[in-house]
């Protein structure tokens, strides 16, 4: 069965915060066929987004029109603009946290799950303590933690600095890779040494 990954496209998403995870998730395909589906979503599947980079994105599907219950995870990149806004990502962050997926926030998304509740229960970190209590409503700062990544109840959080520990992140909570092909992978990708590579090819 198709493990269906929702990646939420918005303007000025951070390029650099999400590769790691969609390629990661590609080569996973490429040894399961099939195994994940990502679905790129958007409130207006009919209007192009364009990345911080530059990228220009033709969503596949309306936010709306996503069935919470059928995600195995949410994917929220990083952007310029989650300081308001973003309510139809944000609601399917919480259906989807309660239907027991798994929500995944990086650099600015966790500013806009700070905004919308959602970190106030949960262990969680960000770009900074202040970062993140600069959001209206945000009382989780008791639950902050200074770390590359953390998860928490379904949900996880990185920093815009931490790619590679993010995509492991999720890696993880989705069993994409087996531990030994998990830990070349993000040696590989944190050390660039060469016995990480032959590991990775091994496995």
């Amino acid at each position: 069965m198709t493990e269906l990954i929702v990646f939420y496209a918005t303007d000025t998403m951070a390029d650099w915060e999400y590769g790691y995870l969609l390629a990661g998730l590609a080569l996973a395909n490429q040894e399961t066929p099939g195994r994940f589906g990502v679905v790129v979503a958007a409130e207006n599947p009919d209007r192009t987004v364009t990345s911080m980079g530059g990228l220009r994105v033709l969503p596949d599907q309306a936010l709306a029109d996503i069935e919470p219950a059928g995600i195995a995870a949410l994917v929220l990149p990083g952007a310029a603009t989650w300081s308001d806004g973003h309510e139809s990502a944000l609601t399917l962050a919480g259906r989807v946290l309660t239907a027991g997926g798994v929500v995944a926030g990086i650099c600015g998304a966790t500013y806009g799950l700070a905004r919308a509740g959602l970190l106030d229960g949960r262990d969680h970190t960000s770009n900074a303590a202040e970062f993140v209590a600069a959001a209206p409503n945000y009382r989780g700062a008791d639950r902050y933690s200074d770390a590359k990544t953390v998860s928490d109840g379904g949900l996880i959080t990185a920093p815009a600095t931490a790619p590679v520990d993010f995509a492991r992140a999720v890696f993880e909570a989705l069993e994409v890779f087996p531990s030994p092909v998990l830990d070349a992978w993000y040696g590989l990708y944190t050390t660039g040494e060469r016995r990480f590579y032959d590991a990775l090819v091994g496995a």
